[in-house]
């Protein structure tokens, strides 16, 4: 597949390997205590590596509206940036948002032409040509600039799915919008209501669907040239037996059927946004406008009624949603009002000026953007954190504020790859994983069972060890800070020891 090369491109595409794991530290709680929402003040990069070891292959759809790159400055962001700068920002962030996408999940990025077509290639690179499903072009302005040569109307958004094959099943329809509810008509009165003709033929020619249909007048009728029927002889005398036919006003026309609107499907997404569906620009300062005033309001937020759109195509209710460039927070509010858990990363002091606050108002019930459509009445909540220590410092040394619980759900990750979901960890077996038993000694977990609060892998530790997976037959990794066992004890009993911290580093 041919690849994209910029100055720095070697580096960012081996970035997201080396960049640390940080701790997640809680800093206030909103609303109710058990919600699993969570708002993160931290660089992104740094944000998205900490969460594989909770949600690698959990989130359901991925938002981000990036600094498009257009040469101008933002109150909070530099989007000034040079072209391989601005590749090299994306490259890594991206190869992380593909590890935390679930199986049946999709990634949604508004951009515009000033990086959209780079954007396009590199996408292809980090999540697979074949995993491309669309570019949607929406409407963001509804006027025209007499600035520029030609005035430009939309943005785009590329949608990616980890499974293409699959993801046509799981996503979702839209619903009807008035004025295609007005396509459906009644002019024969019929008592099952509106209804509109669908034609019954279709292109190219098969021999079984090239039959003669006699209108009600006496008519013949065959299919068009080039064209035949959509379906068998036996599917139209169900259609005629059913009093669906339809052959015109005057009763000897093409053959066509009534769909009802009462029974029509939603409809499948196109790639046209009209702002008057989705919103605009402008709309979005608005809604800016009323929840932070005039002079405080963002930017370059995006409206409530775009975002509503996508998590309705893409999620279901309490599907889990991520925006790693959370703005003013609008992602989150969104799948807040519509039932879907979230996981917002903002940088810079506004996470806690702009979106804070917002999500907090949310919480407590506005009645802004969707709110009305969706009818929000308030409810639950969300944990506010930051971006803590290293887990490793540059020597590779465990940083003294990790306890065990966050250690061993990295290394659970580290030698599973996949995320620590259950309860937090409470004991030093870890768990089963295929046929090996993975134990952590470490920090004291096994209390008063010394040497130093059992981190050492003694003949009493590794009983007790054996108590707690009686029914384990198979081989044992077991990280401590040394052991005890002799060589030939660890391998009689498929011990592979890994001493920390030398044996534990980032991966």
């Amino acid at each position: 597949m041919p690849e994209l090369n910029w100055m720095g491109d070697a580096a960012a595409r081996r970035a997201a390997r080396k960049v640390a794991y940080r701790l997640i530290e809680p800093v206030e709680t909103v609303g109710e205590a058990s919600s699993e929402n969570l708002l993160i003040q931290g660089d992104n990069l740094e944000a998205l590596k900490s969460l594989l070891p909770l949600y690698a292959g959990r989130v359901k759809c991925v938002f981000i509206d990036p600094p498009y790159n257009t040469r101008s400055a933002f109150e909070h962001y530099d989007d000034n940036l040079e072209h391989s700068q601005w590749l090299s920002l994306m490259y890594p962030r991206l190869v992380l948002l593909r590890e935390l996408l679930a199986e049946d999940g999709s990634i949604w990025v508004t951009i515009d032409d000033n990086e959209g077509h780079y954007l396009k290639v590199i996408m292809d690179e980090v999540f697979g040509r074949g995993r491309f499903i669309a570019t949607m072009n929406w409407q963001s302005r509804y006027s025209r600039s007499s600035d520029t040569a030609v005035s430009i109307s939309h943005n785009f958004i590329f949608c990616y799915a980890s499974n293409p094959e699959n993801w046509k099943g799981v996503r979702n329809r839209l619903p009807r919008t008035t004025a295609q509810e007005k396509q459906f008509k009644n002019p024969d009165n019929d008592p099952r209501g509106p209804w509109r003709a669908i034609p019954w033929d279709a292109p190219n020619i098969r021999e079984n669907l090239s039959y003669a249909i006699v209108t009600p007048s006496g008519k013949v009728r065959l299919p068009p040239a080039g064209r035949c029927w959509s379906r068998t002889e036996d599917q139209w005398k169900k259609m005629v037996g059913a009093g669906l036919a339809y052959f015109g006003r005057n009763g000897d026309g093409a053959p066509a059927f009534k769909q009802y609107l009462a029974e029509s499907p939603p409809i499948v997404p196109n790639t046209w946004w009209a702002h008057e569906e989705v919103g605009n620009t402008d709309e979005a300062k608005k809604e800016a406008q009323e929840l932070f005033g005039r002079s405080g309001a963002f930017v370059t937020p995006k409206p409530e009624r775009l975002l509503h759109r996508i998590l309705h195509i893409a999620t279901n209710e309490n599907d889990l949603v991520l925006d790693s460039f959370l703005g003013s927070g609008t992602t989150a509010a969104v799948a807040h009002k519509m039932g879907r858990r979230w996981i917002g990363i903002e940088m810079g002091e506004h996470a806690r000026t702009h979106c804070l606050p917002r999500l907090k108002k949310v919480v407590e019930g506005e009645r802004g953007g969707i709110s009305q459509a969706v009818n929000w009445q308030g409810g639950g909540g969300f944990r506010f954190a930051k971006l803590g220590e290293p887990v490793f410092d540059a020597d590779g040394r465990i940083h003294p504020a990790v306890r065990f619980g966050a250690l061993a759900t990295y290394l659970w990750f580290a030698e599973t790859h996949t995320p620590h979901v259950d309860e937090a960890f409470d004991s030093p077996l870890l768990g089963v994983h295929g046929e090996t038993a993975i134990v952590l000694l470490y920090n004291g977990i096994l209390g008063d069972r010394r040497p130093q609060g059992g981190n050492v892998l003694t003949h009493a530790v590794w009983a007790h060890l054996q108590s707690l997976a009686a029914q384990h037959t198979g081989s044992w990794l077991i990280y401590g800070e040394a052991s005890r066992l002799t060589p030939a004890t660890l391998k009689k009993h498929g011990i592979a020891f890994r001493q920390i911290p030398y044996d534990i580093g980032a991966r």
